[in-house]
């Protein structure tokens, strides 16, 4: 029993020096995130966007260098395309009514955007990277930008929006009360 209390007090100072010593020098982490927000520019926006496509690619990209092995990333990304109209576009004189006809004239369809969705964008792999990893990803980001947006260009999609600029344009003009109505495209 002697021996218990001779090692009693030992025992409390080395668990109450383990326990200061572990809260003076843990590492603790926090976050902290200044943010100054500016509004650098307003548009009104007439774009009227009447189809959407969404594109997957899985892109392999390649960096060779002379002093490096040759390092490669393999992604699956997924993007997004969009059709649209300019509605601002459209002036007086491109709408003409006569009676119960009406002929709308509208500007052209075009691609509003081309983006890459991030969020459902995977690094599927990674070979020989190693400090080299985000340049490279960030390389093959871009390039599948290029290409998803080189490829949308050469789709069907601004047909696509003309057949559904008149599938959602006319039975709005209809609605107006006139009985033809013919759009057109300059």
């Amino acid at each position: 029993m002697r021996i218990f209390f001779r090692v009693l007090p030992w025992l409390i100072l080395l668990v109450a020096g383990y326990f200061f010593i572990s809260k003076k020098f843990s590492i603790s982490t926090s976050v902290e995130s200044k943010h100054q927000l500016l509004v650098e520019k307003i548009e009104a926006i007439g774009k009227l966007e009447l189809v959407r496509y969404q594109i997957s690619d899985v892109l392999e990209h390649k960096n060779k260098t002379d002093f490096l092995p040759e390092a490669s990333v393999l992604l699956i990304v997924k993007a997004e395309a969009v059709g649209c109209i300019d509605l601002t576009k459209i002036t007086r004189e491109d709408i003409n009514v006569e009676a119960d006809t009406a002929v709308v004239n509208l500007p052209q369809p075009e691609i509003c955007y081309v983006k890459i969705d991030h969020k459902n964008s995977r690094v599927y792999d990674t070979k020989m990277a190693y400090f080299r990893e985000a340049k490279l990803v960030d390389e093959a980001y871009k390039a599948a930008e290029q290409k998803i947006t080189s490829e949308v260009k050469k789709s069907d999609i601004l047909a696509q929006t003309k057949t559904n600029a008149a599938s959602v344009l006319k039975p709005i003009i209809e609605g107006l009360g006139y009985k033809n109505v013919r759009l057109t495209f300059n």
